[in-house]
C-alpha cells in the first residue's frame, strides 16, 4: 500500500528534490513508526495473555527503535516547516503528523508498561478475569490496526470512525475497573489485581491514542478538527 500524504496541489517544487526527497522519506518513515508500534502492541498482549517472556524482552529494544523514528519524524518536520517551500497544506499536514507520530510513541510506552506488568505478574495463577481484558486488548489493537490503514490511505470516514470504536474500549474499561475493584475476600496478597487495574489502563490509553490518529487523519484530508 503506497502511502500519499500530501495533495497533488501542495507537491513539493520539482526543482528542488533535496526537499523532495526528505518529503518522501517523512511519508515512509511515518508509516514504518506504525508498523512497529503496531508489533509493540502484539508482543505485549502475547506477554500479558499468552505469558512470553520472550515477547516482554523483545519490547524494550522495539521501543527504543520507536522513540528513534519519533525523534527523527519531528526533526524532519521542523526542517520542513521552516523551510520557504512549504504551503499552507504542506504546514497543516506536518502539524498533524508532530501531534500523531506523539500519539505513536505513547502507544509503544505502554506496550513497554504491559510488558513489565507481564513480568511482574507471571509468578501468580492467570486471574479468572484474564480472558476479558484480553478481549478489551484485541479491540484496541484493531483500533490501531484501522488507524493507521486510514492513515496511509488518507481515509477520513475511517478516521473518523475510530472514536465510535472507543466506545466499545471504554464501555469494557469501567466494567472491568468495577469487576477489580470490588473484589472481597481476595486470597493472598492483591498485587495481581493491582497490576491487571493498571494493564486496563494503559490498554484503555492506547485506544485512547488510537482514536487520536484518527481524527488527525480526517484533520489533514479536510482541515477541520
Amino acid at each position: 500500500m503506497k502511502a500519499v500524504f500530501y495533495y497533488p496541489n501542495s507537491d513539493p517544487d520539482p526543482g528542488n528534490p533535496e526537499s523532495e526527497r526528505t518529503l518522501r522519506r517523512l511519508e515512509r518513515d511515518v508509516l514504518r513508526m506504525g508498523a512497529l508500534v503496531e508489533k509493540s502492541f502484539r508482543l505485549s498482549h502475547q506477554a500479558l495473555f499468552e505469558r512470553d517472556l520472550i515477547a516482554a524482552e523483545e519490547l524494550p529494544r522495539l521501543d527504543k527503535k520507536i522513540d528513534c523514528f519519533y525523534r527523527q519524524i519531528e526533526s524532519d518536520c521542523t526542517s520542513i516547516m521552516t523551510s520557504q517551500i512549504a504551503t499552507a497544506q504542506d504546514l497543516r499536514c506536518l502539524s498533524a503528523f508532530m501531534q500523531l507520530v506523539r500519539d505513536l510513541e505513547r502507544i509503544g510506552d505502554y506496550a513497554k508498561d504491559l510488558a513489565e506488568i507481564s513480568m511482574k505478574i507471571f509468578p501468580y495463577p492467570p486471574h479468572p478475569i484474564i480472558p476479558q481484558i484480553a478481549t478489551m486488548s484485541n479491540h484496541a489493537q484493531a483500533m490501531l490496526a484501522t488507524s493507521l490503514v486510514a492513515l496511509a490511505d488518507l481515509d477520513e470516514v475511517n478516521g473518523r470512525r475510530i472514536k465510535f470504536l472507543d466506545d466499545t474500549v471504554d464501555n469494557a474499561y469501567d466494567n472491568l475497573y468495577q469487576t477489580l475493584a470490588q473484589q472481597r475476600d481476595v486470597p493472598g496478597i492483591i498485587e495481581p489485581v493491582l497490576l491487571l487495574t493498571l494493564a486496563i489502563r494503559c490498554i484503555e490509553r492506547m485506544a485512547d491514542h488510537a482514536t487520536n490518529i484518527g481524527q488527525r487523519v480526517a484533520y489533514i484530508v479536510t482541515g477541520q478538527r
